[in-house]
């Protein structure tokens, strides 16, 4: 009980500190959000209604001030107002985050079905045709960018075959080739991974004794190589989800897929302070989140972590 209070004051801490220094970043970035909204090129406005308006939104104030404000807001679960749309961030938030739910778990269903397997052939036969195949995919798979992916698929399959849809979200077609995309990107990094954990795993001295007790090569590689590999595998996998958000961020804006990542990056050319920064603190507590349930798999996946943990209260 002790360990789960002390987590969670750090995390309330961590959150305040990454709330302000976010808030800061953005406050500092060029633009004035008040020329946005009235959209100064296109309608002429006097200076007055400029002024009007920054005051009404508090932009006169000083940054800490103006902290100071969004921070109360925080504390009553109100993370402000779109400054464009002028729809609450929140419902910005959970209205784009199915989109991108969808996007995300598909891209991952990808990796796995292209990682687990490559992978595992990779470390069985090791040195052998297959393991060099498969290594040649993860090299090269990790040296391409997943935007030029992205952009290879679109000109294949959207512009020449015209088979799959480019843009948009609606039907399953649409979720394709970005999920292709971004499973493919993270794949090449996962099989190299699961090779190296499986062929540390195949020579501990816990499957030579399995051996020796004849039991058969099937039951142990499932039962407990491929079981104790992937804890390294999924360990990674919670550590490197910034970089999978960050490519979905890329994925969303090159497929003009409306989920989470195109809103931010749209929120960030129009200043949309309020949305860019509920998605800050949106998507750090969505990583503590998946790396809370990481801990746990891996608790469950390696029995060594449990005994320890017992062993400390």
């Amino acid at each position: 009980m002790i360990q789960v209070a002390k987590r969670f004051i750090e995390f309330i801490i961590f959150l305040l500190l990454l709330s302000f220094i976010s808030f800061i970043f953005i406050k500092l970035a060029p633009g004035d959000p008040v020329k946005q909204m009235l959209q100064v090129d296109e309608v002429s406005v006097t200076k007055e209604q400029i002024e009007a308006l920054r005051e009404e939104l508090k932009l006169h104030e000083p940054i800490y001030v103006q902290y100071w404000y969004w921070l109360k807001r925080f504390f009553e679960f109100d993370l402000g107002h779109s400054y464009i749309t002028k729809q609450p961030v929140v419902s910005e938030l959970l209205s784009r985050f199915p989109a991108t739910i969808t996007l995300t778990c598909t891209s991952l269903i990808v990796m796995i079905l292209i990682s687990i397997p490559l992978g595992t052939l990779s470390a069985l036969y090791k040195n052998k045709w297959v393991d060099y195949i498969c290594r040649l995919f993860a090299l090269v798979g990790s040296s391409i960018p997943s935007f030029w992916l992205g952009l290879l698929f679109i000109e294949l399959f959207a512009v020449q075959l015209g088979i799959l849809p480019s843009m948009g979200k609606g039907t399953i077609q649409h979720v394709i080739l970005p999920s292709l995309t971004l499973g493919i990107a993270m794949s090449a990094v996962y099989v190299r991974l699961l090779r190296s954990s499986l062929l540390e795993s195949l020579n501990e001295d816990y499957v030579k004794a399995a051996r020796a007790r004849g039991i058969s090569e099937k039951r142990i590689f499932l039962f407990h190589v491929f079981r104790r590999s992937l804890i390294p595998v999924i360990t990674i996998f919670g550590m490197s989800l910034g970089s999978l958000i960050s490519g979905t961020v890329v994925i969303e804006v090159l497929f003009a897929y409306p989920g989470i990542g195109k809103m931010v990056v749209d929120a960030i050319i129009r200043r949309d302070y309020p949305v860019i920064q509920g998605y800050v603190l949106f998507i750090t507590i969505l990583i503590v989140l998946i790396n809370i349930f990481v801990d746990i798999c891996c608790r469950y996946l390696n029995p060594e972590i449990r005994l320890k943990g017992v062993e400390r209260r």
